[in-house]
């Protein structure tokens, strides 16, 4: 086995042994996790305010039930968190937590440094 091929075969391992109330289990549960999780780090990176019902019609093949489910799991467990707008009360923006940028980040990190 080549180094860069153990490279990655190690960096998914140690993803799959991480706790699992972890963003890296959470966020890695299904496709529609994965594209939650980069849908809002997406706006948080270019400064958009992203709202719930955006993220829910932006997540393709999931039904809006759902979405809402994965969105609200994903703020119960301090990934995400609810912003009130300030003109229309009843729209929320959907941003990361500080810990999660963290580990988003890292987790950036360590892909750069995979290579074949």
């Amino acid at each position: 086995m080549t180094k860069t091929t153990k490279d990655l075969l190690e960096f998914w391992e140690d993803q799959m042994k991480l706790s699992h109330t972890s963003s890296n289990y959470f966020f890695r549960k299904s496709p529609s996790h994965y594209h939650m999780m980069l849908l809002v780090m997406h706006a948080f990176k270019y400064k958009e305010n992203l709202t719930v019902e955006e993220l829910k019609t932006k997540l393709f093949k999931t039904s809006r039930p759902k979405s809402a489910l994965m969105i609200n799991e994903a703020c119960e467990k301090g990934f995400f968190y609810l912003e009130k707008t300030s003109g229309d009360q009843r729209k929320k923006h959907i941003k990361p937590s500080e810990a999660f940028i963290e580990e988003f980040n890292q987790y950036l990190a360590t892909l750069k440094n995979l290579s074949f």
